[in-house]
């Protein structure tokens, strides 16, 4: 159980301690309610690009890093198709410098061409080598224009083209930015070797006098159903054939989310699992497998991803895939295999409870999903799952009409 105390903000901004004596250490973490999601299909890439211009400086303040170094202290930050977050972790006597400088770029970032330049380089650079250059880096363009016909996870965090990127001006940068990253946006998160009395005093000094903004209202198409099986072959320069399979998943607060969650742990959750088992080590079809989610807020994607052994035929190696998925949706799984995966999601949860700067970060997060509380429930969330609903919903997700499949085929 997770201890924090919540207040807010005449500006609306939300605040929450999470005191940790054990610790010499503080954390500010940061989350905006802003993610690729809340971008328009003409100009993606947008909250990505904002992720690295809030590093460019303020008006105040020309080099974020310097300060923070001499303090002890270092940041960082990352954008999904849901949220924008940044965090510094920091010496608790040095608290004040995160205060300082989250607080100024909230207030006064700087605006101007030479830093959009900047920047637009690096997301540019960033997009041609981990997507267009790189095998297989245009694997999840496909399968998310595939699966999504209306919701806007329908591109990538990056963007969905290079060139929204390239044309980005910069007054619409500047829209973006005060469309979204207001104090009534955002939720800090102060954890660490600090106290409510101290935190409370801080907030107020360094961002009570920003103005609120106003709240955005997020208004996005909910995804059709999918009605029937879409599939995709591509030939490229890579080196092996692979193999991927998307289907649709319940929503990041619904029970059928926990249960997934389960279900990937069962099919693709390490060197034990059923996927890896059978076909890596016993039929040698995939030299490696995996079944994984996105924990996207909104419904989202469960993924089987996998490079076939040299010369084994992609029907083949589909085949297996498929048989192993009629196991589950047919036999499901034992009461012994649902101990062990709970047992698994249990020790996981717990291992990443001991980082201050973890809490710090999911508290932010089931704050911005509702309450900060349910962080404190999500455990048992995973015990409430039975092996009937494993059964039960492994044959709603693994429908065919629900799957997007892409043949991934090697020229060489």
């Amino acid at each position: 159980m997770i201890q924090f105390e919540k207040f807010t903000l005449g500006n609306g901004l939300r605040v929450i301690v999470h005191e940790d004596h054990s610790t010499p250490m503080a954390v500010m973490n940061i989350m905006y309610d802003v993610g690729a999601r809340d971008e328009e299909p003409g100009k993606t890439g947008f909250a990505h690009l904002f992720e690295h211009l809030m590093f460019g400086g303020s008006v105040n303040v020309e080099d974020f890093e310097a300060p923070l170094q001499m303090a002890g202290g270092e940041n960082n930050a990352y954008t999904s198709n849901d949220v924008t977050n940044y965090y510094i972790q920091l010496p608790a006597e040095n608290l004040e410098t995160a205060f300082w400088l989250e607080s100024d770029r909230m207030l006064s970032l700087a605006f101007d061409e030479k830093s959009l330049e900047v920047q637009r380089k690096v997301v540019c650079e960033e997009f041609k080598e981990h997507y267009l250059n790189k095998p297989y880096g245009d694997v999840w363009f496909k399968l998310r224009e595939m699966a999504y016909k209306k919701h806007p996870y329908a591109w990538m965090t990056i963007g969905k083209e290079l060139s929204h990127i390239e044309e980005a001006k910069l007054e619409d940068v500047k829209k973006f930015f005060f469309k979204h990253y207001r104090p009534v946006n955002a939720i800090m998160v102060v954890a660490g070797n600090v106290n409510v009395a101290e935190v409370k005093a801080l907030a107020e000094k360094w961002f009570g006098d920003i103005p609120a903004g106003e709240k955005y209202e997020r208004s996005i198409p909910a995804e059709p159903e999918q009605t029937a099986p879409r599939r995709q072959d591509v030939h490229a320069d890579v080196p092996l054939d692979a193999f991927y399979k998307c289907w649709h998943m319940s929503s990041r607060l619904e029970h059928g989310y926990y249960v997934t969650d389960l279900i990937t742990e069962v099919l693709g959750g390490g060197g034990s699992s059923r996927l890896f088992q059978a076909l890596v080590k016993e039929k040698k079809l995939f030299s490696s497998i995996e079944c994984y989610h996105f924990g996207t807020i909104d419904r989202g994607l469960v993924a089987i991803e996998g490079k076939l052994i040299k010369g084994v035929r992609m029907e083949d190696a589909e085949k297996a895939v498929t048989e192993e998925l009629e196991k589950l949706t047919r036999d499901g799984i034992t009461d012994k295999e649902l101990t062990k995966i709970k047992n698994k999601t249990e020790a996981s949860i717990a291992f990443e409870d001991m980082s201050v700067l973890t809490r710090a970060n999911n508290l932010a997060f089931y704050e911005l999903l509702g309450d900060a509380a349910l962080f404190n429930t999500d455990r048992d969330k995973y015990f409430a799952v039975t092996a009937d609903d494993i059964l039960q919903y492994s044959r709603t997700i693994f429908n065919e009409n629900n799957s997007n499949t892409l043949c991934y085929y090697s020229n060489n």
